[in-house]
């Protein structure tokens, strides 16, 4: 079913991309000789006016054949030479260029939509401050809305999310802007250098439903204990635990140490007592709090809203990524190809498909907006074989009123086309390796 849902997914981006290449180059006047739902062997097609229309073999993304010297004989473009794509100005040529990136942003807006009305947004809201901690000695309390960190504009909890992992906290103050009551205030904060520990688990974090053990650590403290995958937290040290949330809250009300735990657990309907002594995972400098990462619904106006903000938050963790990418701190092995994303689709259908056709839905809705999004950008990027460097030639022509020689494009498209062929393969090669 993960492998039905992956290629619908990519389907979709793909039909969307290309359907944005299409209505542009009809509305200035480009002939489409054909307009195809995925690849290979035509199953069934038909003509309408100009263009033909088909259903391939290959049930996968799609494609907008125009009439271009980069497609074509001479010959056949000289025919109906006032229809192709060559003849137009070069800002009609750009628009159609563009049209496919910005069909991708619409579509993930639209997703976003979607996905802030039935799930709602993650609310940039302080949870919890650490009693003594950097934070509450400078003056943050729990419910203050973080707008600002460290200079960036912050409207969901994901975006503090992604300026921690770009600039992880070291021994540097942090500047925050926070909103109470109405009123923005700046913290300054002094972080600390802490040691955190944890029990080995990971469990579901859906609001109102049990604490249940998603998935154990091999060897961790929970497993060498005799927990077990699925098993429902109860209690910790006699603290009755109602839900994930309450798990959630407990911990980081009481962080786990370097002392013994006892966790009461619900295994298949037997209540058993686990004791164990939760190990280092991390250590650090903190900033002592811990901000929400659960949604919140939203009215109407915050589901526009937080859709746009979405959008923005995609956009940008893609290029902080990319900035990453080049300054060394991230390596090709931190690339996800098409089989990598089948298997995080799969995850995602598994573990979502309890919680209901709804749920599951919206799960792999957020997935389709980081694609979508994704797909967007790295289509813009100036490299020849994708829009964003084809825009680059166009935007050339524009300033000098002169074409790129179309055998220098050509050549160049073509080396770097294969170049992106290689590290596809590369990736792919790499996806196969991880999950082997």
């Amino acid at each position: 079913m993960s492998i039905i849902i992956a290629i619908i997914v990519f389907s979709l981006l793909v039909f969307i991309h290309e359907l944005g290449h299409f209505l542009l180059a009809k509305k200035n006047g480009i002939r489409v000789v054909e307009f195809s739902i995925g690849f290979g062997p035509r199953l069934f097609s038909f003509e309408k006016g100009d263009t033909r229309y088909s259903l391939k073999l290959l049930f996968f993304g799609g494609s907008c054949q125009m009439l271009s010297e980069d497609f074509f004989d001479e010959e056949d473009v000289e025919k109906d030479k006032e229809h192709s794509f060559e003849s137009k100005s070069v800002w009609s040529r750009m628009s159609v260029v563009l049209a496919g990136p910005v069909f991708n942003f619409l579509l993930a807006w639209v997703l976003a939509v979607i996905v802030m009305g039935g799930a709602g947004y993650d609310r940039p809201e302080i949870s919890h401050v650490e009693k003594d901690s950097a934070a509450e000695q400078a003056g943050l309390q729990e419910g203050d809305l973080i707008r600002k960190f460290n200079g960036e504009k912050i409207n969901l909890g994901r975006e503090i999310a992604v300026e921690l992992y770009v600039h992880p906290i070291t021994q540097e103050d942090v500047e925050i802007v926070y909103e109470r009551d109405g009123k923005e205030y700046t913290a300054v904060i002094s972080p600390v250098y802490q040691e955190h520990y944890a029990i080995g688990i990971s469990y579901s974090t859906q609001n109102n439903q049990a604490a249940q053990v998603a998935s154990v650590t091999e060897n961790g403290p929970f497993e060498q204990a005799g927990g077990r995958q699925g098993d429902i937290i109860t209690a910790i040290n006699g603290t009755e635990i109602q839900n994930s949330e309450e798990l959630y809250n407990y911990i980081q009300e009481h962080p786990f140490e370097n002392k013994e735990v006892t966790i009461t657990v619900d295994s298949d309907g037997e209540e058993r007592q686990l004791t164990l002594t939760p190990a280092l995972s991390s250590q650090g400098y903190s900033m002592g709090f811990v901000y929400n990462t659960y949604r919140y619904e939203a009215s109407a106006w915050e589901t526009v809203k937080y859709s746009f903000a979405e959008i923005k938050y995609q956009i940008v963790s893609v290029f902080k990524s990319l900035g990453m990418l080049f300054k060394g701190k991230l390596g090709v092995d931190d690339f996800t190809g098409p089989v990598g994303i089948v298997d995080i689709i799969g995850t995602t259908y598994e573990s979502a498909k309890e919680d209901g056709a709804w749920m599951t839905f919206l799960n792999v809705a957020n997935i389709a907006i980081l694609l979508s999004a994704n797909l967007g950008v790295m289509n813009l990027l100036p490299i020849p074989g994708v829009d964003g460097g084809r825009f680059v030639f166009l935007l050339i022509e524009a300033v000098f009123r002169k074409r790129v020689p179309k055998k220098f494009e050509g050549v160049v498209t073509a080396v770097c086309m294969l170049l992106i062929m290689l590290f596809a393969v590369f990736i792919m090669y790499q996806d196969i390796r991880r999950l082997l």
